[in-house]
């Protein structure tokens, strides 16, 4: 274990012991559930008359200009975990390359929140943020987003403009805040965050009444009625850019399969993670972009998509 996950396990985990699987029904405990393939939720094995309508809409917003990969990298994540539709909605002049990194992605060119809100009534669950920006376009945007009762996912940007203008989120929605963001979220400093990551994680699970992700060395999922599970896998070889819009897609094609918004972010957190140990046996220079492979392979290693 890390430092840091040692340092959350002496706070919240005085003895440590075998842990069984906690369901979500039970009673909210200090001791956080340890993520693990006996832990986690399982995607059912898929019928032979199964269609692409079965599985979802996945819709990612954002791509500002600059930063149009982030959202290529969710939308990858969530159609190799499954997501029957993943559409993409960015800036106009992005569409081009868009299509050409990934065809099977429907891709559309937004100027203004107006254009936005057919695909929004299309899709069954949304990704706000990554590349999205804090400037007009990116506000008008997240405000269309957060209008639309769907479950979501809001990473990056959109918890930047959600700790400065506070919205209402839908509910069975995920908040994934990487500890910078976390401190803006609470108003302190990244220093207190990281002194009590579990508080934190749980304080923001109440304040907005979604799972929270909170990453990091020691990755925190909690839920709004205070339950908390740990994720102890990982690879300091994750630290690079990108990883979390990964994470985005991959609770988004989750949640879109069925799970809900715990089931979603317990099984996301630990698949990333552990797509992490096995890329980070090659050492440095691991990209965003690898995970997505390695993801689906340890997905139908988890939950195969056949009985």
């Amino acid at each position: 274990m890390g430092k840091a996950i040692r340092a959350q396990v002496r706070i919240i985990l005085p003895d440590i012991g075998a842990f069984d699987p906690m369901p979500q029904t039970k009673h909210p405990s200090n001791a956080p559930q340890l993520l693990s393939s006996v832990t986690v939720a399982r995607l059912p094995a898929r019928q032979a008359h199964a269609h692409k309508g079965d599985f979802g809409h996945v819709l990612v917003v954002g791509g500002d200009l600059g930063t149009g990969g982030a959202v290529l990298l969710s939308a990858e994540a969530a159609l190799r975990c499954g997501a029957g539709l993943v559409s993409v909605a960015t800036r106009p002049e992005h569409v081009s390359a868009s299509l050409a990194r990934l065809p099977e992605v429907m891709c559309l060119g937004v100027r203004s929140a107006n254009q936005l809100m057919g695909v929004l009534e299309r899709a069954s669950v949304l990704v706000v943020g990554p590349g999205l920006g804090q400037a007009a376009w990116g506000c008008s945007l997240l405000s269309a987003v957060a209008n639309a009762e769907r479950p979501q996912v809001w990473d990056a940007d959109a918890l930047n403009l959600l700790a400065r203008t506070p919205l209402a989120l839908p509910s069975g929605s995920i908040l994934t805040p990487h500890p910078g963001e976390a401190a803006r979220l609470l108003g302190i400093a990244t220093e207190a965050v990281q002194a009590d990551r579990p508080g934190a994680a749980r304080k923001l699970a109440r304040r907005y009444n979604s799972v929270c992700v909170l990453k990091g060395a020691g990755t925190l999922v909690a839920a709004p009625s205070g339950q908390l599970a740990l994720c102890e896998r990982g690879h300091p070889a994750m630290a690079g850019a990108g990883l979390g819009d990964v994470l985005t897609g991959v609770l988004a094609a989750l949640l879109a399969q069925g799970l809900d918004a715990w089931g979603a972010a317990c099984l996301g957190v630990w698949l990333h993670a552990c797509a992490g140990e096995r890329l980070g046996k090659k050492g440095r220079g691991l990209a965003a972009s690898d995970l997505a492979p390695v993801i689906r392979e340890l997905l139908e290693e988890h939950s195969a998509c056949l009985a």
